[in-house]
């Protein structure tokens, strides 16, 4: 039951990580091309590929903000949609 469960959680959170994976992605590939530049000796090439992967952080930082944002809005809609919730406005029992 286990190994079922863990295999379909890995099923349904892998697309939701998609982006996040990409992310990863670029940014060994930016470290890597850093490397190359800095093995070759050229800083003007070491300072682009470290500003593209501070902007790859900076954009997966944001989509992980926005995810967190709708999800927070979703989460108080259906707490104010149900009156018999404790705290959601409505009449308590």
């Amino acid at each position: 039951m286990n190994t079922r469960l863990t295999y379909l959680s890995a099923r349904l959170l892998g697309p939701v990580l998609l982006p996040v994976r990409f992310a990863v992605l670029m940014f060994h590939f930016r470290m890597g091309r850093v490397r190359a530049a800095r093995a070759r000796g050229d800083r003007g090439a070491i300072s682009i590929e470290l500003a593209l992967a501070v902007i790859a952080l900076v954009f997966v930082a944001g989509l992980v903000a926005t995810a967190l944002y709708a999800l927070n809005k979703k989460v108080v809609d259906k707490v104010n949609e149900d009156p018999n919730l404790p705290g959601a406005g409505g009449p308590t029992p």
